[in-house]
């Protein structure tokens, strides 16, 4: 379906022109119409490397493929993520791995240095024990440097396909998601819950590994040197070490849990604020809104400061207990030094192993709150990616042909909420090309109608057919491009005015969309403006008039050519002169299409064809202007009303 009130997401708007073009002048304006003064010449030669890499870089040759259906689609797991590309994830294990080796090579040699140098005065041999240390270093940091630029771009890749699997979910999703889902929420999914995702892809699960692996090292190698010592050691300290990690894994889930609810309702919070800030400024609400913020922020800082509680008690605790089996390593360890069972180089490296143990505890309270974060955000994506669309695409659903036109609702039922109809057993038929408006009290149910035409909701009960053809059983693109929508407050993206006209159809050539233009009358303004059709329109078309809005959304339309046009109160909100203008243009829009409008101004209505009068669920009378003037009834009521008001 044509949403003749949507545009283009390009870049920011940029100032100066009318309809808000960009200023003419000497000065370089960015997109966004901000005074650009180059890049410094510091800086140039690394954009210069950064192009040239960008170039050599193979684009993708298909677009990404948008499926309306979602059955059958894997359910997101932190493995998942990583499987999904196993060469990239194998060759990042490899790395890993020998990473974790070279790191615990120090020890050893430090063994050999003291025993077999030291001890007995051989210079040669400290010498190649010290020059082997120098090389592990040097060795472990080329394999460091290797394994983050291969995690890192396996994160970036399984992120990037995340965002996209997110934003195509967002787009399935039927209208009553986002009627009872706040933005702020939609927005914290796409952006604090992916960046924590990507954290930890990009280094934490690295890093969760190469400490893991250390400690399995180690143990190994301890008990190679001394199984005794080994056992004393390990039995004094990792059963206390699992009890305070059960101990803070419990409390971890809990607190991020609640970290990320926070989050979602901050930025709901501020978006509401944002997007409110006219009514926010006109009724002086400044400084409750403040108020009202900071109690949001403190729940935020409350779970915060429950994470880092727990983080305080365990991160400490895990110190203690492993400074206590260093002292007793030392104690046990130098006795049995003293009886001559071990050496000094071995007590030495035992000491170092053991340190090498306690080391990743500490790198693993941090990690575990990485990954408990990750872990929320992929919960809280998770729900949102089995979320099912109410307005579902069946599996066998065919392409809608070409239609004529014809609507018909067949004893139609629906409500908004279970058990609260707003319309019952609804019949009405709308020949092909006919115009129908549909008039009546606030809801009554006229905007329910448009709704379930362009089947943004499902009905109850009862069909709704084009053509003969039940809208639930055509697949919604095929719906969709045969009907558009023009709603009472056309949206518009920013960008400039020939995306925004051809947003339906961006393949339309330059001659089309000045047809378009000239159909709904905008060329005179178009041509006043510095860059004609390439002049930008600021986000939500703010920098141009209502009526103005409204007509490029009906040049949108027009450009479009749909079979079926819904107007859902296109006149309600603008003075005299511009609706006079937008009539003209909905004249040539609606010729020889049919056309479903939802009016408040008789003006409006008695414009159609027919005028249906919808009251108390239903349909109650239905006829031309001037048949049910002559009913004398409901409809010759209200006309009654707005022409002594008129």
């Amino acid at each position: 379906m044509t949403m003749f009130g949507g545009g283009f997401g390009g870049p920011g708007a940029g100032g100066g022109g009318a309809m808000g073009g960009p200023g003419r002048g000497g000065l370089n304006k960015s997109p966004e119409g901000l005074a650009f003064a180059g890049i410094p010449p510091e800086l140039q030669a690394g954009v210069d490397r950064l192009e040239a890499i960008e170039s050599r870089r193979p684009q993708p040759s298909e677009p990404v493929e948008f499926r309306q259906a979602v059955a059958g689609e894997r359910r997101l797991t932190l493995p998942g993520l990583l499987l999904g590309r196993w060469r990239l994830f194998a060759v990042a294990c490899v790395m890993l791995l020998g990473e974790t080796v070279l790191l615990q090579a120090g020890p050893l040699l430090v063994q050999v240095g003291i025993d077999h140098g030291i001890m007995r005065g051989d210079l040669r041999t400290l010498l190649l024990a010290a020059g082997a240390f120098i090389g592990s270093v040097v060795l472990s940091w080329g394999a460091s440097v290797a394994r983050m630029r291969q995690t890192g771009r396996l994160a970036a890749d399984a992120v990037r396909d995340l965002r996209v699997r997110v934003f195509a979910q967002l787009q399935r999703m039927s209208l009553d998601f986002f009627t009872t889902e706040k933005a702020g929420v939609i927005l914290t999914r796409m952006t604090s819950d992916v960046e924590a995702v990507q954290s930890l892809l990009s280094d934490g699960l690295a890093q969760f590994v190469i400490q893991g692996l250390t400690m399995v090292v180690v143990t190994v190698v301890l008990f190679s040197y001394d199984v005794e010592l080994a056992l004393i050691t390990l039995l004094l300290v990792v059963p206390l070490l699992t009890a305070a990690s059960l101990w803070f894994r419990r409390a971890a889930d809990d607190g991020y849990r609640r970290q990320r609810d926070t989050i979602a309702a901050m930025y709901s919070d501020l978006s509401e604020s944002i997007y409110g800030v006219r009514v926010v400024t006109a009724y002086h609400r400044q400084d409750r809104n403040v108020a009202d913020h900071e109690a949001v922020v403190g729940r935020y800082r409350d779970a915060n400061n429950f994470t880092g509680h727990i983080n305080a008690v365990y991160g400490p605790g895990t110190s203690v207990i492993g400074l206590l089996g260093m002292a007793a390593l030392l104690l046990i360890g130098g006795e049995r030094v003293l009886r001559g069972e071990i050496s000094v180089g071995e007590l030495t490296a035992f000491v170092l192993y053991l340190n090498a143990f306690f080391a990743p505890v500490q790198q693993l309270v941090q990690l575990y709150t990485s990954y408990q974060q990750g872990r929320a955000a992929v919960v809280k994506l998770r729900d949102l990616l089995s979320s099912q669309p109410t307005v579902a695409e069946k599996p066998d659903a065919a392409a809608l042909p070409p239609v004529q036109g014809e609507i018909r609702f067949d004893r139609v039922t629906f409500g908004y909420l279970p058990g609260r109809p707003v319309l019952r057993d609804v019949d009405l038929v709308i020949a092909p090309g006919e115009t129908v408006a549909c008039v009546g009290p606030t809801g009554a149910g006229k905007s329910t109608l448009a709704k379930l035409v362009t089947r943004f909701y499902d009905p109850e009960s009862g069909q709704i057919l084009i053509d003969g053809h039940d809208l639930r059983d055509v697949t919604l693109s095929s719906l969709r491009r045969q009907i558009g929508v023009v709603p009472q407050e056309p949206f518009l993206f920013a960008g400039t005015i020939r995306e925004n006209i051809a947003f339906a159809r961006p393949d339309a050539s330059e001659a089309e969309i000045w047809a378009a233009v000239d159909a709904v009358g905008l060329r005179d303004l178009v041509e006043r403006t510095p860059d004609g059709l390439d002049a930008r329109l600021h986000e939500r078309g703010q920098s141009v008039s209502s009526g103005q809005r409204q007509l490029l959304a009906l040049a949108r339309a027009f450009l479009a050519e749909p079979r079926v046009v819904v107007l859902d109160e296109a006149t309600s909100n603008l003075d005299l002169q511009s609706e006079l203008r937008v009539e003209r243009a909905l004249d040539r829009l609606l010729e020889g299409r049919t056309a479903l409008l939802i009016a408040h101004r008789l003006s409006t209505a008695m414009r159609a064809d027919r005028i249906v009068v919808v009251d108390e669920h239903g349909i109650l009378e239905s006829g031309s202007h001037t048949e049910l003037l002559a009913l004398d009834g409901r409809y010759a009521q209200m006309h009654a009303t707005w022409a002594a008001h008129a």
